[in-house]
Formats: structure tokens, C-alpha cells, sequence
């Protein structure tokens, strides 16, 4: 594999620089690309790797409560020589292969880290594959334990920790855990065990709250992803199995057409679930964030941690990007001294272990960001805690890419502090910019532009895709697609700045102040903050077919708020028609630079389908069990006046 620039030069670089300098620092991008073919060859090497140097052992690992937990620990050979730290990761997703004689195809969180040499502990959690008990979804933690045998994920890693400390392969007594999205819980939750010997913990794309993460973002539903997800993994499975379930036949490739002839949610049961996944049908009696949610957000618990944390996110993420960002911010607040530091690339889910993270879509980031992080970042975090003779990490704050101009920066805070909030006006005419409007305007008007507001008809009948791809599921580069398509729509409402005359950078999240009003009683909102490239911007050959960057609206960011709940996501109000209504929500994190040239495009839209389920724009108690009689047309409005004026409150480095 080629390397990027020497990790020891890159972390003296990056970690002897004064505090107050860093968040000027633009670290040095790396030096070179590396191939698909080249990442093959890599996975290659480090089976064989795994074969020679390591031992396979399976342990069934006693709970308090007497319930096993399946765990297959794969040791350094030379362990009983040379004591290794223990990494471990606890999955609901299977830590197969389960026969003796077959080996994982890598280990660890990457194979650097897997060739320095650590112990690692795998395990299947409670009630999933081959480990006994019953399985919850992101099952809630206790505050208080009324007796000695209550369990919940926490003592679950307690207990595994113990065990594996007095039981396993001989250690030096440090223990870390990583894990990836719903494994990224889990070690949240580990944290949770204030086990002392749990000394550092990376949570990757965790599940935080799932009224926000992955199934829904402001209440509003996101389909496919649910859909597909739970058909599968949300069948029962009454007894230790190392086999996994099918999943979904949707007889089309199409996303749009199989999910519009689904028609109302409540047909999904009859048509495919047959009522078998108990979760689907939780997701479909709790639309609020009632008390079966707030049980499932694992934030107020993230107090008194003892583990130093290193949460890692990706800004393409387009699963679970709300949970690195609150999971680091949580610990922030509620732990006070905490070594706590934050990692956000430009990664897919997941893209930081599973490829280069050179392209996402069409857009491209430069060589090998995944390498660099695990080379600069992730290694020395684990090594600095778990293998120093005095464990501590020198690492920044924050670390964050850059997209825009496709480099690495560090803070000392994260969103940064020097970030000024400046505000965005929608303005008529499809205009966007930093100045109000005012009265002054109304005396100004011109034939056939609107002062007041922009309309469209939105029809849940022909709703607004979110791709012009082709797919049954929620695909990955949605996060950078071209939204020309969307520019074209008539239920699209669509305003850009001019070419901008310097580099603008935005640093945080966005707040989202919409003034609209609706001839319905429900609606969904939906922002989308979107960069264009100048119309002479060369094509990359590593783009799709056919595809040109001259001209191209790239998504930066996205968000949809369901309006119903504006005011309260545990209470629902409908909406008065036609009557002027404040929409406020939050549009999550971004680190982006637009270029000189580049204009910056907000679109707005209340259908985005099939990501998002469709709101049948008629207020229904339960939103998932409406009838198709339920769903109608309806007009909104976006008002631009000076008395309501809609706007983006933005953070500008």
C-alpha cells in the first residue's frame, strides 16, 4: 500500500503547534492516492497476516444475570511473552466466521493497529446470533440499578471487561473499545461501565437518539432505510443462530415506483411484514418522541465517564451523522476535564474503515483521507492510552476536513469559536443574501416579481425525488448528488447567491428560521444548502459516465423538519391554512469552504421521496396510519417580507 506523509512528521506537525494557533492550521493533505486495487491487495495481506500471527479462542462470557455472551478473541501469538492491551467490539451484526479454523478477514479498527499488535475481543450482544438472552433495540439504560442482577449495555461491558481480564489471554490490564454505528452504541453504552480498566473508547458513527438517527431526522421518517434495514435485521430470532435473516424482495430496482405503489405506511404489515418485526411495528404506534424514544436516547446518561473518547463521524454520512456530532457534544457538556476529542471527515458511513474516502458520488477529496486519520489519528489515540508507559494523547480537540478545498484542520473547540454567525435572507427573485429585506422593497416592486413570498403546489401524489438514481434503497451519494434536477422541479423553490468574490467557509451547524404558511394542515419542510460550480469547472475522469462538473449543484448539506412538530416533538400541532407560521429547526454540521466563483444554493421543497416518507399533508393523529384518502395537494408559501422574513443563520470562518 503507499503511504501518505510519515505519520511522525504529520503528528509533530500537528501537535506541537501552540493552542491558540490551531485553529489556523491547514494540515499538509496527503502526498498520494491509493487504488481499489491497491486496498485489495491490503485486505489480502491482512488475512494472511491474522492467520500467522494470531491465536483463535472462543469464550461464553457469564452475564450477572447468567445469560452467555458469545466472544471470539483473536491474541497475538507471542501474547504470553509480551503483555497486549484489549480492544474490544460488541456487534448485533454477527462476529463471524464461528467455525475454529476460519479467521476474520481483518481485525481491529485497522490494520496498522492490528500489525502493532493488541488483543481483540469480539462479541455477540445480548439476544443476537450465537449469544443467549433477549434482544432490545438500543435498549435502554438505568440510572439505578434496584438489583444486583439488572443488566442494561453497560454492565453487559462491565461484566465482559471482568471476565476477560481474569480469563482471557494474559493482558496489561487496559482495555479500549471502538465500534462502528450500531456497534458505535455499544460502545457509547460501554462507557456506561466505568469499568476502570476501560481506558479509551471510540464511538464511530453512533446511534445517540433514534428519534434523530438513522430512522428520523425532525421527526420525519426516512423509509427506505428503516424498510430495508428491519425486514432483515428485525426478525425474531428465539435461539442462538450463526445465520442471519434474507432480506426484503422488492420485485423492482426502482425506489420510487416500489414505495409509491406501497401506498400509506400501514400497508407495509399487510403487503410484507406480516407483522413479524416487532420494532416496525414500535416505529409505527410511537410517531411522537414519547417516552418509548426518550428511553432510547442514551445522551443524559453520558456522565461521570472515566475512558478517554475519540468519536469519529463522517460529514457524508447519511446515517448516522447526528450521532457523532451529539454523542461528542453530550460528553463535552456533561463531563468537564474528559480527554473528549471529535474526528469528522468527509466519509460515507462507515468510510473512514471500508475504503479511501477519495470520492464520494461525484465529488471528489483528494488522496486518501481514510489512511490518514487511521495513520495520524485513530492509532496514536489507541497506542497514546492503551500502550504508553503514561497513558495521555496530545491529539487536538477537534479535527475536521475541510471540504471545498479538501484538507485537514484542527480547533481547539468544535463548533470553532471563532465562527461568527452571519445570516441568510431568502429574498425574491430566487435571490439569497447576507442584507434583509426592508420596506423599501415594496415600493420597488416590479412586474411580475413577488415581494412578499414564493409558492408552489405540492402534491404527495408526485413528490420530489431525492435522486435521479435509480435504487431501492438510501444510497450513499445522495450527501453530494447534482440537485439540477431538483432546479427544474416546479415544487422545488430555488435561490443562490451571485459568484462570490472571496472564499466563504461555513463551520457548524446551520439554524433553519422558515416563515411559511400551507393551505393543508401538515407539512413537511425540507432545507437543502447546496454548492455550484462555476459552468468552466473541468470534468473528473473518476466521475460517473456522462457526468460534468461545470455547472454542478452539489449538496452540502440537507435537512427535512416535519411541521407538525415545530413546537414540540412530543406534542403535535397542526397547521391553521393559510395562516403565516414560523418553522424553526436545526440543519446538522458543516465544514465547507465555497470557492471564489461558486455560488451558494439553498433549495427548499416538502417532498423528498422515497428517503422520506410522505406526509399526506392532512393533519392525522398518527402520521404512519393514515388512509389514502388522507393525502392531498396542497399550496404552501415561503415568505421573504420584512415582517417575516425566512432565513439561514449560518457560522462563517
Amino acid at each position: 500500500m503507499k503511504k501518505l506523509l510519515p505519520a511522525a512528521f504529520l503528528l509533530t506537525l500537528g501537535l506541537l503547534v501552540a493552542p491558540a494557533a490551531r485553529a489556523q492550521l491547514a494540515l499538509p493533505p496527503a502526498t498520494q492516492s491509493v487504488t481499489d486495487a491497491e486496498n485489495k491487495a491490503q485486505l489480502a495481506a491482512d488475512t494472511l497476516y491474522i492467520q500467522q500471527h494470531y491465536t483463535k479462542t472462543t469464550y461464553q462470557v457469564p452475564m450477572r444475570d447468567g445469560v452467555k455472551l458469545y466472544t471470539i478473541v483473536y491474541a497475538p501469538k507471542d501474547a504470553g511473552q509480551v503483555r497486549y492491551p484489549i480492544l474490544l467490539n460488541r456487534t448485533p451484526y454477527a462476529i463471524g466466521p464461528y467455525p475454529a479454523t476460519k479467521y476474520k478477514a481483518s481485525l481491529g479498527p485497522n490494520s496498522l493497529m492490528m500489525r502493532e499488535g493488541y488483543i481483540f475481543a469480539y462479541q455477540d450482544v445480548r439476544g443476537r446470533y450465537m449469544s443467549e438472552g433477549e434482544f432490545l433495540d438500543m435498549r435502554p439504560a438505568l440510572e439505578k440499578h434496584a438489583t444486583k442482577n439488572d443488566t442494561d449495555e453497560g454492565t453487559d461491558t462491565y461484566d465482559t471487561i471482568e471476565y476477560l481480564l481474569r480469563h482471557g489471554p494474559k493482558s496489561n490490564g487496559r482495555v479500549g473499545q471502538w465500534g462502528i454505528s450500531y456497534p458505535g452504541f455499544y460502545t457509547s453504552a460501554g462507557l456506561l461501565s466505568r469499568h476502570p480498566a476501560l481506558k479509551a473508547a471510540s464511538p464511530q458513527a453512533p446511534i445517540a437518539d433514534w428519534f434523530w438517527d438513522d430512522f428520523h431526522h425532525n421527526g420525519a421518517f426516512f423509509l427506505p432505510h428503516a424498510f430495508n434495514f428491519l425486514y432483515s435485521f428485525g426478525q425474531a430470532r428465539p435461539q442462538p443462530t450463526a445465520v442471519g435473516n434474507p432480506g426484503v424482495k422488492h420485485g423492482t430496482p426502482d425506489g420510487y415506483d416500489f414505495f409509491l405503489k406501497l401506498g400509506p405506511l400501514k400497508n407495509a404489515n399487510d403487503q410484507y411484514y406480516n407483522g413479524k418485526v416487532a420494532f416496525w411495528n414500535q416505529l409505527m404506534q410511537h410517531p411522537d418522541y414519547d417516552a418509548f424514544w426518550q428511553a432510547r436516547n442514551l445522551r443524559p446518561h453520558l456522565h461521570d465517564i472515566k475512558a478517554a473518547v475519540l468519536t469519529v463521524g463522517g460529514f457524508n454520512d447519511a446515517e448516522d451523522l447526528f450521532g457523532a456530532l451529539n454523542t461528542y457534544k453530550t460528553i463535552e457538556q456533561k463531563n468537564p476535564g474528559l480527554p473528549n476529542r471529535l474526528v469528522m471527515g468527509p466519509w460515507v458511513h462507515g468510510g473512514w474503515a471500508r475504503g479511501t474516502g477519495e470520492m464520494v458520488g461525484n465529488v471528489a477529496y483528494g488522496p486518501s483521507p481514510s489512511l490518514w486519520y487511521q495513520e495520524n489519528v485513530e492509532a496514536p489515540f489507541f497506542k497514546s492510552y492503551l500502550k504508553a508507559a503514561k497513558p495521555g494523547s496530545d491529539l487536538p480537540e477537534a479535527t475536521v476536513f475541510e471540504g471545498g478545498t479538501n484538507r485537514w484542520r484542527t480547533f481547539d473547540a468544535w463548533p470553532p469559536k471563532q465562527a461568527q454567525a452571519k445570516t441568510l435572507y431568502f429574498r425574491q427573485a430566487g435571490g439569497l443574501t447576507f442584507t434583509p429585506p426592508t420596506s423599501g422593497d415594496n415600493e420597488r416592486r416590479m412586474a411580475g416579481v413577488n415581494f412578499e413570498f414564493d409558492q408552489f403546489l405540492s402534491d404527495p401524489a408526485h413528490p420530489v425525488p431525492f435522486t435521479e438514481a435509480t435504487n431501492v434503497g438510501m444510497t450513499r451519494e445522495y450527501m453530494t448528488d447534482d440537485q439540477c434536477f431538483a432546479s427544474r422541479r416546479p415544487d422545488v423553490l430555488t435561490y443562490q447567491t451571485p459568484p462570490l468574490e472571496e472564499d466563504m467557509t461555513l463551520a457548524g451547524p446551520i439554524e433553519a428560521k422558515l416563515q411559511v404558511a400551507t393551505t393543508g394542515t401538515d407539512a413537511d419542510w425540507v432545507v437543502k444548502i447546496i454548492d455550484v460550480y462555476p459552468n468552466d469547472t473541468p470534468d473528473n475522469p473518476r466521475t460517473a459516465p456522462g457526468v460534468h462538473l461545470g455547472g454542478y449543484q452539489q449538496m452540502v448539506r440537507s435537512e427535512v423538519m416535519r411541521g407538525r412538530f415545530r413546537e414540540s416533538f412530543t406534542t403535535p400541532k397542526p397547521f391553521v391554512a393559510n395562516e403565516v407560521t414560523a418553522v424553526p429547526f436545526t440543519v446538522q454540521d458543516v465544514m465547507h469552504t465555497f470557492r471564489k466563483g461558486h455560488r451558494l444554493m439553498v433549495q427548499v421543497q416538502s417532498t423528498w421521496f422515497p428517503l422520506v416518507d410522505r406526509n399526506p399533508q392532512k393533519y392525522v393523529p398518527n402520521i404512519y396510519e393514515a388512509n389514502e384518502t388522507d393525502f392531498q395537494a396542497a399550496t404552501h408559501k415561503l415568505y421573504h417580507n420584512p415582517a417575516h422574513a425566512s432565513q439561514l443563520v449560518v457560522k462563517v470562518l
